[in-house]
């Protein structure tokens, strides 16, 4: 007698796995959710989403962009996230509570649906996806020699200086508002 339960359908994450190393290069773990291995074609900015949407709003480009619920992620150059505390202290945002991490060499980060594709509610979303078919790395924000502009195509990226100031400057906003609501708000009012 024949099952009258049907087979499970065959997951589209090991496409989208392929998708990724196959049209931009990146390395996909095994398993589900596919998720990419961070640190070696590039590295994540994560903060806020309220910070990032600002941040969007702001920077002109930015590289590819991925929502994940609450979160923003920004990719950015390999190696990026090894220079990140070194370079808030120097733009003297070090100590300051940003919520604001990275993900690098050794990281894993979910991966959205490839652009186009369908995907699942509240799963994350490409707001700035890659473009397959050319070089993705180039247009990722990176550290430029002083004088110079980060992106090899005539400075087409934002060098990693100008984003992660932006990016500090947006998450420290988004905490202070947030912080800051007219029911918590006990600053008392200034007058001249």
């Amino acid at each position: 007698m024949a099952s009258m339960v049907p087979l499970p359908r065959a997951s589209c994450d090991g496409s989208a796995a392929r998708w990724y190393e196959n049209e931009l290069g990146w390395a996909a773990a095994e398993g589900s959710p596919v998720r990419l291995l961070t640190g070696l074609r590039f590295d994540v900015l994560e903060l806020p989403a309220d910070a990032g949407a600002a941040v969007l709003r702001r920077a002109e480009t930015a590289g590819p962009v991925v929502l994940m619920g609450r979160r923003m992620r920004f990719l950015v150059a390999a190696g990026s996230a090894e220079e990140l505390p070194g370079l808030l202290d120097w733009l003297q945002w070090g100590g300051i509570a940003l919520d604001l991490t990275t993900i690098g060499a050794g990281g894993l980060m979910t991966a959205p649906p490839p652009p186009g594709w369908p995907g699942s509610r509240g799963a994350a979303v490409w707001l700035r996806p890659p473009v397959p078919g050319r070089e993705v790395e180039p247009t990722l924000p990176a550290l430029a020699p002083f004088g110079r502009s980060a992106g090899t195509g005539g400075g087409i990226s934002p060098d990693l200086v100008r984003l992660v100031d932006t990016v500090a400057t947006e998450c420290h906003r988004a905490r202070l508002l947030r912080t800051n609501t007219p029911r918590t708000n006990t600053q008392p009012l200034a007058f001249s």
